[in-house]
């Protein structure tokens, strides 16, 4: 039995996320895991740098015998090895000697100090400075960076590139995330033709296929494109297939309640779990989610602006919940509108693409008109919600924007 009760958007949204929770671990390489989120906590293997190791070109040494110097005074101390970075021979500095050392080298024994090769002069095999040199002066410390067995980043956390490199210097070549879901995306409808392929008079090519299939892509979602006819058998076909190679599935078009609109009678004949269908968001209110056997389904109306709000306000944000991003939703700024926003009804939430402008210090949300549905919605760079319970956000006011 298909239900038609309108639910919030909010209500729809909770009730998305609670009924998903994120797949299980995987380890990737390093280099494969930044924008994923980390399935545990992950510790260092080894302290960085792994040695006390000179922080600049110039000379090991004693920091005692530099005391006196002076210009009245200078200190000669006798040249007795060198080390560049990487090199282990042993090395030691006795009182009066010098290691020339090189950025990176380790550090020799008995060294507590660095002397920049500009505080000094060379004078055959002695080096003579008037320069002193703190204790520990211009040497990085063993295990600095990071410690053996100190937790580099927690679980349910983004690899960012800057962690990816902290993540190698700590001894780690792979890392243990959030596996992604795979996602199939699948149109409906007589009239929509696969790109690429010949487009016969009174047909359309499947933008809104290419476009949801883009945006997984953008989040590192694995995905797979097909175009069904309007036959009930052959998108029951598609869907279980969707099923067994998949995590969650989409549907793009036939949301609705017309003769050939039977995507949600299809699921129903395959007992899926229907979780709602039809929000009170404009546009998308089609919209549905549930559940077929553990696999997540979105359903999106075939509309174009409804279509990708769907997709952006409710498959998204499950999507993400399914990978473990610990933020379902895009990203968001402070913006202040440069006009008026007006939406049909007071208990329904209104969202309106539009263009950014950084104006006298402040972010400026400019509505844009759709007066081309494909054309706006390529332009958008971010979307402002009119929320329920208002019809208006008068110009100037200061709201948050979803960022595209």
């Amino acid at each position: 039995m298909i239900r038609y009760l309108l639910v919030g958007f909010q209500e729809a949204l909770d009730m998305t996320l609670e009924k998903l929770a994120p797949l299980g671990p995987e380890a990737v390489p390093l280099e494969e895991s930044v924008g994923r989120v980390t399935a545990c906590a992950i510790a260092a293997r080894v302290d960085s740098p792994s040695v006390n190791a000179s922080l600049m070109d110039g000379f090991a040494v004693r920091s005692e015998d530099l005391l006196p110097a002076s210009e009245a005074r200078p200190v000669h101390l006798q040249i007795t090895g060198s080390l560049a970075a990487g090199d282990n021979t042993p090395q030691v500095v006795d009182a009066g000697t010098a290691v020339r050392v090189l950025t990176g080298a380790k550090m020799p024994l008995h060294a507590d100090a660095v002397l920049p090769e500009e505080h000094v002069r060379v004078q055959g095999d002695q080096v003579v400075t008037t320069e002193s040199a703190a204790h520990g002066s211009n040497i990085l410390p063993r295990g600095c960076d990071v410690k053996a067995g100190q937790v580099v980043i927690g679980p349910g956390e983004y690899i960012t590139p800057g962690q990816a490199g902290l993540l190698a210097a700590s001894g780690h070549s792979e890392v243990s995330v959030i596996k992604n879901p795979v996602v199939s995306i699948i149109a409906t409808g007589d009239e929509v033709v696969f790109p690429g392929k010949p487009l016969d008079e009174g047909k359309l090519y499947a933008s809104n296929l290419v476009t949801l299939n883009a945006w997984c892509r953008r989040y590192g979602l694995k995905s797979c494109m097909a175009v069904i006819k309007d036959d009930p058998q052959a998108l029951q076909d598609a869907l279980e297939q969707a099923a067994a190679r998949s995590d969650a599935i989409i549907t793009s078009g036939g949301a609705w309640t017309s003769d050939r609109d039977m995507v949600v009678r299809v699921l129903e004949r395959m007992n899926w779990r229907q979780v709602f269908h039809r929000i009170r968001i404009g546009p998308g209110k089609a919209v549905g989610f549930g559940l077929l056997g553990e696999k997540a389904v979105f359903i999106l109306p075939g509309g174009p602006p409804s279509n990708l709000m769907g997709f952006l306000q409710i498959a998204l944000p499950g999507l993400l919940r399914l990978a473990g991003h610990p933020r379902t939703g895009l990203p968001t700024a402070l913006v202040e509108l440069a006009a008026d926003l007006e939406g049909r009804y007071a208990d329904w939430t209104q969202f309106v693409f539009g263009l950014l402008e950084n104006k006298n210090g402040k972010t400026v949300f400019h509505p844009l008109r759709m007066r081309s549905r494909l054309q706006s919605m390529a332009d958008a760079q971010a979307i402002v919600a009119i929320p329920e319970g208002s019809t208006c956000l008068p110009t100037g006011v200061m709201v948050w924007a979803q960022r595209l």
